[in-house]
């Protein structure tokens, strides 16, 4: 079967891997170089990477809805797609015999859209999956084909959660392949009643808000590590967050501590008053630095941005 892969996150290079070890891959469509770091120097996605290191040949779209053709001469009898980032136009759609399969890292109809694995561990969902399916014009909104669920683990951030899904995306889609191949594939609509929606992320969503409980705080930053990074903001210092645990401790002895702000620096950690209670800031990196953990900052520079009493943003 003749493939033709579209994809650009590291969701995207254990499916494509998977797909080479039993498939012909002849052209692999992935997005274009991006400026990246303080310097804005081009980065190649992780799919680009993984693509010359096999020798496969490349195509880098600056738009696909117009510029498709590229596709369609390698006469595909198969397009897969994995976490792509581009709406693909109906001339590739209609294209191959076998249609183009997407592989969702949800449960659709749940999480339709380009943020399905931060939204679920943002939510506090205990499950999570990866769906198969026939695409078609209206997003994420096409057929099913297969699925498959896991649970999502309290530890588990979002680049815990990519790795299991992609193993399992790549099992899945190879089962999808047999099938079509046997001629005993099977689809099903979605429910309609059912569907919701994972937007892509922008970045005013990255800033923390302690105003919500200790759980919302939590899912939040491990819903945003290591990508693209819950933040906090102090006298105009942007600090990353990385990691965070909830306290268990007593409110009494802070009542006079606003939600929102510094309630305490014990062995040096700090903990932040929010809605039910406190959390303790873990992994931070501020801004121009390495990340570290919280010990090491409150040994430095820390000291003199977080004290007890100050109101964090």
């Amino acid at each position: 079967m003749k493939i033709v892969f579209m994809g650009t996150t590291d969701f995207s290079v254990p499916i494509l891997a998977g797909l080479l070890s039993h498939h012909e891959v002849s052209l692999v469509v992935t997005q274009p170089d991006r400026p990246f770091g303080r310097k804005q120097v081009l980065k190649p996605s992780p799919v680009k990477e993984f693509a010359l290191s096999k020798g496969l040949k490349l195509f880098q779209p600056e738009k696909i809805k117009v510029d498709y053709q590229r596709v369609l001469d390698e006469s595909p009898d198969v397009i897969i797609v994995a976490a792509f980032g581009q709406m693909i136009p109906k001339a590739i759609l209609e294209y191959p015999k076998y249609k183009c399969i997407n592989v969702h890292a949800s449960l659709l109809p749940k999480y339709r859209g380009g943020s399905p694995m931060h939204t679920a561990i943002k939510n506090g969902d205990s499950t999570t999956g990866v769906t198969i399916m026939y695409m078609a014009l209206k997003m994420d909104a096409g057929e099913l084909l297969l699925q498959e669920e896991i649970p999502v683990e309290p530890h588990d951030n979002v680049g815990t959660i990519e790795s299991k899904l992609s193993v399992i995306g790549t099992k899945l889609l190879l089962e999808t392949l047999s099938l079509i191949q046997e001629n005993k594939i099977k689809s099903y609509p979605q429910d309609e009643s059912l569907v919701s929606f994972a937007w892509t992320i922008k970045p005013e969503e990255e800033l923390l808000d302690f105003t919500q409980t200790a759980e919302a705080v939590y899912n939040h930053v491990r819903a945003f590590n290591p990508w693209p990074v819950a933040h906090l903001e102090i006298d105009g210092l942007k600090i990353k967050v990385y990691e965070v645990s909830i306290a268990h401790m007593q409110d009494n002895q802070y009542s006079d501590i606003p939600i929102g702000a510094v309630a305490d620096i014990i062995k040096g950690e700090v903990y932040i008053k929010v809605k039910n209670g406190f959390i303790i800031l873990k992994t931070v990196q501020p801004s121009g630095r390495n990340m570290m953990d919280i010990k090491s900052y409150m040994n430095g520079a820390g000291k003199s941005v977080f004290y007890v009493g100050k109101l964090l943003k």
